[in-house]
């Protein structure tokens, strides 16, 4: 049977996804393939939209489609700031009861494989945001990997000068795991079980 090449295509791209096998893709594909025009156009022009729309928060690098972020823009203190590799893990930190934190999101962790350094990250932009407000904590929450560990005692040795309290989210997430796949419970545990960092 010859294969069908915009078929094959689709599945490709849904391959692109994280966590999407070639099965997973072929679902997803033929599943396009029973929805109306309609529907396909309206999953098209939000692809489209996302893309277009959406972009980093100029101060914090949270995701938004405004110049600022609700948060940015919102009247909580300015007390602690937590430190994220990726927007989405601020969602994790948004589901608990009471959210007080402003963020600041480095874009990434730094990793030699991925030849990702310094200058890849938003390091400017917290270091800008610390001296701009009266921060008294900064809570490093990359993830429990390695270059997650690696980039949080960085974090450190960077800012043991700042006089602030220098924390890392405690391990009620285990090592390897995400932040943004944190469950509220499991997060405020490690929220309570942070720890100073010191630099060396």
């Amino acid at each position: 049977m010859k294969p069908l090449k915009s078929l094959q295509a689709l599945i490709e791209s849904f391959e692109k996804l994280p966590g999407v096998g070639n099965k997973s893709a072929e679902r997803m594909a033929q599943a396009v393939l029973e929805l109306s025009e309609d529907d396909v156009l309206q999953f098209q022009e939000s692809l489209g939209a996302v893309k277009h729309l959406v972009h980093p928060c100029q101060t914090c690098g949270v995701l938004t489609e405004d110049p600022q972020c609700d948060i940015c823009t919102s009247t909580r203190p300015f007390q602690t700031l937590v430190v994220v590799s990726y927007s989405k893990d601020v969602a994790a930190f948004e589901k608990l009861e009471t959210p007080i934190f402003r963020y600041q999101v480095l874009g990434g962790v730094l990793s030699a494989s991925k030849g990702l350094g310094v200058d890849d990250l938003r390091i400017d932009a917290l270091q800008k945001e610390l001296k701009k407000h009266p921060y008294q904590e900064v809570i490093i929450a990359t993830n429990p990997t390695l270059e997650g560990e690696t980039t949080a005692q960085f974090l450190a040795n960077l800012l043991k000068k700042t006089g602030l309290t220098i924390t890392r989210i405690g391990y009620g997430l285990p090592m390897g795991a995400h932040v943004d796949y944190a469950d509220a419970l499991t997060l405020s545990k490690a929220l309570t079980g942070r720890t100073k960092i010191k630099g060396e």
